[in-house]
């Protein structure tokens, strides 16, 4: 990759000599200055009250003041770094009306933004938060790396960052609705957002759509996609160009610029230019005030989004349902509480279950059945229905091993619905439907509809008919669910059978590719994928829908070492696949070799060496850890496609693999994990620790961030509990 960009290659066409938008040009520049200025006035009033030496730095992450250090490379700790930093960007400004001058402006623009931000989180207290929620502020590195598989296979086919005020509350909404129905991830600045409250839309974090702030707090939408490039890009610190080149080919990032517009918002504007991520405004501009295909005027609010999604190249791959709730991952992390709760089922409030089974062609496709009472049998809310779902697949190239990938699929597919929750799976599933979803019209056979499409839109090579049958009546369900629990124990038993020495061959994962064009995932029946998405039998099924995807079988032939699980084929694949980076890799070992990580993973783990053990970390924990950094700066040391000997991405299903660092000495090494992931993953870590002889009680023997965060304080710990991390062999 180049770090040097043509400006003449990136902007080709976009203005006809003779035809530049001096307007726009002029507004830019006035708008920089503007910016610049404001940021040395309040870098100058916080030197003068805390001193150059102040530290200062944005909460939950690795990054520092992001957009200096992806771009610049340098490492803003204090105030001080500041002011030569702000002096560059004044002086790079300049009244030079031409493209190329335009865009430098927008990027002195976006550092004086960032340097504005970072300024509010001086002495900054987390228990007391800058932002009172749905409104987010900075996003740390935990909430970027949390949607990382979902951008990079493209369940969010993009990103849009909308700025201003729309005409209106109701247009607002009805972009905002069309662009979640489409899957986007958003980013919320300005008015836009009080407008939106206005009219109930569902926005926060649960909504992948982020409300920032106001206007100078937009530049949290960039400073988290050029985060996004270091993270599963790799690209590093610095890489200023290469930052720009991932960004336009791999962010599909635009922008949306409504209402009035002011000097500093055109020169914003020009910063995502620079970037490579276009700009449609709603105001009515002449043809010598646009810049073609990257400034554009769209003010039609009914041809807006679209406009902004061909000028981006954002493909969709959503379909029309024919219910009456919004739907898309937008909604996939939405929670609904008792208080906005219509109905329940399952739960262990009434019984449930949930089965998909492979059936012969004598189905009906598309036919959807309710057995039992629909919602308006209920009469008054807060009501309780028995559930069960029983889902029959004909395929050719359907699989019975398929049938609990699909049924995993329920689980997320109901969740795309507006208004619906679902957690748990299998006997244990739980559903509420909100007052708003149920008032809106929904029914039961609206849940068949919303199933039945995802079903045949997402597995097209391997489902062909599907039939839905849902159960209300509560004696039908106790007795279908007999059936069920005789399927589910069947699976186990062959989930069981699964095991690395039973199988001819893994699966690669390349899917991250997309982002870490260097990470190569392989897939074993004993090792998930590090983002904990992808099981082998999930790799299987993808190869089978689409056998140029992303998961291709490596047949596993000459073993290199079966201690250290290293497969000359494998070597091979990986070698070829990671632009020849990296040459050879081992399974089952993080100290030697080990798998690289893109940026996704659930977990991090890496060495005690005082413990003679490995600690581990999961995304959602902020604090310190043994080894002194924190999860955000662990995953900033080895994500992006790097191989990093003793450090490794993992999921959470990995804890209960036989093949736990089987190398290292196996699930004896854990010494220290974060309290909630240990109760998370208790029953898991128990059974894998009677299964290695480490007795039950193993995992009270785990320290955590109550019984200290160094090596030094979890020490005697661990001697007291007779860890067996400490008289196993040296790790290193």
């Amino acid at each position: 990759m180049s770090e040097e960009l043509n400006f003449d290659q990136i902007y080709e066409g976009a203005i006809e000599p003779g035809k530049e938008p001096i307007k726009l040009f002029r507004r830019a520049y006035k708008g920089a200055i503007t910016a610049v200025s404001y940021a040395e006035i309040l870098l100058n009033r916080a030197i003068a009250k805390h001193g150059k030496a102040k530290k200062v730095a944005y909460p939950d992450t690795a990054y520092f003041v992001p957009i200096i250090l992806c771009m610049s490379g340098e490492k803003v700790t204090t105030l001080g770094e500041m002011v030569p930093i702000l002096n560059k960007m004044r002086n790079q400004i300049t009244e030079d009306l031409t493209l190329a001058q335009y865009v430098l402006n927008g990027e002195s623009t976006w550092y004086a933004a960032d340097i504005i931000e970072v300024l509010r989180y001086i002495d900054y207290d987390p228990a007391k938060p800058l932002h009172v929620a749905p409104w987010t502020g900075f996003l740390g590195d935990p909430i970027v790396r949390s949607y990382g598989i979902k951008m990079v296979d493209w369940t969010i086919p993009g990103e849009a960052v909308i700025v201003g005020r729309a005409k209106d509350s109701k247009a607002a909404k009805k972009i905002v609705d069309d662009m979640m129905s489409k899957g986007l991830m958003l980013f919320l600045c300005d008015e836009i957002i009080e407008q939106l409250l206005e009219e109930n839309v569902k926005i926060g974090v649960d909504y992948i759509a982020f409300p920032l702030g106001n206007f100078t707090q937009v530049v949290h939408a960039a400073n988290y996609a050029l985060r996004a490039g270091m993270m599963f890009g790799g690209i590093k610190a610095g890489l200023r160009d290469a930052q720009r080149d991932y960004q336009r080919r791999r962010v599909l990032a635009f922008i949306l610029l409504l209402g009035e517009q002011d000097f500093v918002k055109d020169a914003a504007a020009a910063g995502a230019v620079w970037t490579g991520f276009p700009v449609i405004t709603d105001q009515v501009l002449a043809e010598d005030e646009q810049i073609k295909d990257w400034y554009v005027s769209e003010p039609d609010y009914d041809k807006i989004v679209q406009i902004a999604l061909e000028v981006r190249g954002v493909k969709l791959t959503n379909i029309e349902i024919d219910i009456p709730i919004n739907h898309g991952p937008a909604f996939e992390g939405e929670t609904v509480r008792k208080g906005d709760m219509y109905c329940e089922f399952g739960g262990g409030r009434t019984p449930g279950f949930e089965l998909v089974e492979m059936v012969g062609d004598d189905i009906e496709d598309g036919k959807i059945t309710v057995t039992g009472p629909d919602l308006d049998s209920l009469g008054e809310e807060g009501g309780r229905l028995p559930l069960g779902t029983h889902i029959k697949v004909y395929g050719r190239k359907m699989q019975s091993d398929f049938e609990p990938v699909l049924e995993r699929r329920i689980h997320y597919f109901t969740n795309y619905g507006e208004g619906l929750w679902h957690v748990a799976q299998r006997d244990l599933c739980w559903l509420r439907f909100t007052k708003d979803a149920v008032g809106k019209g929904f029914k039961m056979e609206h849940l068949g509809r919303l199933l039945y499409a995802k079903l045949k839109s997402e597995f097209p090579a391997i489902v062909d008919r599907v039939e839905i049958e849902l159960i209300t009546d509560e004696a039908e369900v106790v007795k279908r669910r007999e059936y069920a629990r005789e399927k589910y124990t069947a699976r186990d038993a062959r989930l069981r059978e699964l095991t690395d020495e039973g199988v001819e061959e893994f699966y690669s994962c390349t899917l991250c590719q997309s982002f870490a064009p260097t990470h190569v995932c392989v897939v074993a029946p004993e090792r998930v994928g590090l983002c904990g998405a992808v099981s082998w039998l999930d790799a299987k099924a993808a190869f089978e829908i689409n056998p140029h995807g992303a998961n291709q079988p490596i047949n596993k032939g000459e073993c290199i070492d079966e201690v250290k699980g290293q497969w000359k084929a494998f070597n091979e694949f990986v070698y070829q696949n990671s632009q020849r980076n990296v040459e050879s890799v081992n399974f089952y070992t993080l100290m030697d070799m080990p798998m690289t990580s893109c940026g996704c993973f659930e977990v991090i783990m890496t060495m005690v060496p005082e413990a003679n053990g490995v600690m581990v970390v999961n995304r959602e924990h902020s604090g310190l850890t043994p080894c002194g950094m924190n999860f955000s700066t662990l995953a900033g040391s080895c994500g992006g496609g790097a191989q990093m000997p003793g450090f490794m991405g993992i999921g959470k299903a990995y804890f209960g693999s036989r093949k736990f660092i089987k190398a290292d000495g196996g699930l004896g090494r854990l010494v220290w994990m974060p309290k909630a992931l240990k109760e998370t993953l208790r029953t898991i870590l128990e059974e894998r620790a009677e299964e290695d002889g480490l007795g039950k009680d193993f995992v009270d023997k785990i320290a955590d961030e109550t019984v200290g965060t160094t090596g030094d304080e979890i020490l005697p710990f661990l001697e007291e509990k007779k860890h067996p991390a400490l008289t196993m062999d040296p790790l290193m």
